[in-house]
């Protein structure tokens, strides 16, 4: 079993308590794909700094804490991936609100790679779907949390940690997650800073007190806290749910994954270096990428993935009859989206053309 690497005001994989949620979890799935375009672009060159980076990622051995009982491993060349934004309000991250107690995940997107590595598809599960969360081993004892009926979707990680989370997704799919990848607050913010923004076209004006956001209409070139506040915009887009919210946090990735591929490291080791050194701190990896060496390995298979190759959408839901605050699954059209993932083909759009919430593709409200 991997040992599990501790960095002060991270979200550990076991033995602390997880700490309470925010609006914001899709803010650190963003720094994965950023991953995927800032470690591949250097390629061999980050082997002189392997120590220093190492020792900045923490990992959870995934696979111990699950055991057999999973869908099969196909090993088609396909890759599907579990990638959560978590709450950690210690440490750094203090800043974003009080530190409470125990954490959700509310931000969960499985990004499944063809197996040509040629393109990507994307499915966001909003953090208010009520789900049959499977019973879990507990993320801080020795006890099993039982299995619960009509269970938001972020409370598997709360309760669970990160196996329990795959655990759920396994169970609402039928897809065994290849790799987990969790991402935290402050991370994000300083990888946005160190790739020098991200560039963004606002189609409307998004003014949100809760994010202190505040955009004209136009183009903005966005640090790290204003990227977290446009990702965690939520009441002045779409209908104030995290429906909307998804799609203007999807439109910012895709901007986001445009920044990475065009930073020039090549000519600097310093930019090379600084980005690493931020993308490998925000991270929390199953111990299959635990490493900078496996990280570096997992990212090469992806450096033909451009914003284009990248098919966003979301779980397909409708609001819940007793609670118009939380959604169910749409279970004919979940069908759809998860056996098309499983069959390597892309998802159809008759599978999300009648789920709640803002409907289509990403890019409504920005570009």
């Amino acid at each position: 079993m991997s040992e599990q690497k501790k960095t002060p005001g991270r979200i550990r994989g076991t033995g602390t308590r997880r700490k309470k949620p925010s609006r914001s979890r899709r803010a650190k799935l963003i720094t994965a794909w950023t991953v995927a375009g800032v470690v591949v672009v250097g390629g061999a060159g980050l082997g002189y700094a392997y120590v220093t980076l190492d020792g900045n990622l923490s990992s959870v051995d995934i696979d111990a804490k699950l055991g057999t009982d999973r869908p099969d491993d196909v090993d088609d060349g396909s890759q599907d991936i579990l990638v959560l934004g978590s709450d950690s309000r210690s440490g750094d991250n203090g800043k974003y609100g009080a530190d409470e107690g125990a954490a959700r995940s509310d931000t969960a997107m499985v990004v499944h790679v063809d197996k040509g590595h040629k393109s990507a598809s994307v499915v966001s599960i909003p953090r208010d779907t009520l789900i049959e969360r499977p019973a879990c081993a507990s993320d801080t004892t020795d006890e099993t949390v039982p299995a619960a009926h009509r269970a938001m979707f972020n409370t598997a990680y709360e309760v669970g940690g990160p196996a329990c989370a795959v655990r759920t997704v396994e169970s609402m799919s039928g897809i065994r997650m290849d790799h987990y990848i969790e991402v935290d607050f402050t991370g994000f913010e300083k990888l946005i800073d160190e790739l020098g923004g991200v560039e963004i076209t606002t189609k409307s004006a998004i003014n949100d007190s809760k994010s202190h956001l505040d955009l004209d209409p136009g183009t903005h070139t966005l640090d790290g806290e204003e990227s977290l506040g446009l990702v965690r915009t939520r009441k002045s887009v779409g209908d104030g749910s995290d429906l909307g919210r998804i799609q203007l946090q999807q439109a910012f990735i895709k901007a986001l994954i445009k920044q990475a591929k065009s930073v020039g490291v090549f000519s600097s080791p310093a930019k090379l270096f600084g980005l690493a050194d931020a993308a490998t701190k925000a991270l929390t990896t199953d111990s299959g990428l635990g490493s900078v060496k496996k990280l570096t390995g997992f990212a090469n298979g992806l450096k033909g993935l451009g914003a284009d190759h990248v098919h966003m959408v979301t779980l397909p839901v409708e609001y819940d009859p007793a609670d118009p605050n939380r959604v169910l699954p749409q279970e004919k059209a979940g069908r759809q989206v998860w056996a098309a993932l499983k069959q390597d083909r892309p998802i159809p759009a008759s599978a999300t053309e009648k789920s709640a919430g803002d409907k289509g593709d990403a890019g409504k409200l920005v570009e």
